[in-house]
């Protein structure tokens, strides 16, 4: 009988001197990026803050970006170390990998979309507040969906 208290007691000794696990300066946001065609290219994610600069955040401060390697079907892509606060996400399948949007006729995508929320492209990319979530100090997963128009 003693030798079955004598494990878990070791197991505690030994973490007693043990530094304490390290804090994260924020919360990580897993995105999970279903219905890609194909796996040509890569997946540019961004993430802000900022109204005015959604869905292109490019050197603004705050946004937080990301870019993965294609895999038809599904991937997933963190962000890690975000701060509190309500984000938006916009993604780009860039599968020729040249870092910009592809359009036909100059307006219409060429390249897959996605946002987070799945909120609805129009007549142009969605409002911010379409799609915004809020990040408390808990990681958060979302799952987006990739659309194509062409």
């Amino acid at each position: 009988m003693t030798r079955l208290f004598a494990l878990p007691l070791a197991a505690l000794a030994l973490g007693a001197g043990a530094p304490p696990a390290a804090e994260t300066d924020g919360a990580s946001v897993t995105v999970t990026i279903t219905e890609l065609r194909n796996a040509k290219g890569v997946i540019r994610a961004c993430m802000t803050t900022q109204e005015k600069s959604f869905p292109k955040c490019r050197g603004i401060a705050g946004a937080h970006a990301a870019k993965v390697a294609a895999h038809e079907g599904s991937v997933t892509l963190t962000f890690e170390g975000v701060k509190p606060g309500h984000y938006a996400i916009a993604l780009l399948h860039d599968e020729n990998d040249n870092g910009k949007a592809d359009r036909a006729l100059g307006m219409m995508p060429k390249e897959g979309f996605g946002f987070s929320r799945d909120a609805k492209v129009r007549m142009g990319p969605p409002k911010f507040s379409d799609a915004v979530f809020e990040l408390g100090e808990e990681d958060k997963a979302l799952t987006i969906r990739m659309r194509y128009m062409l």
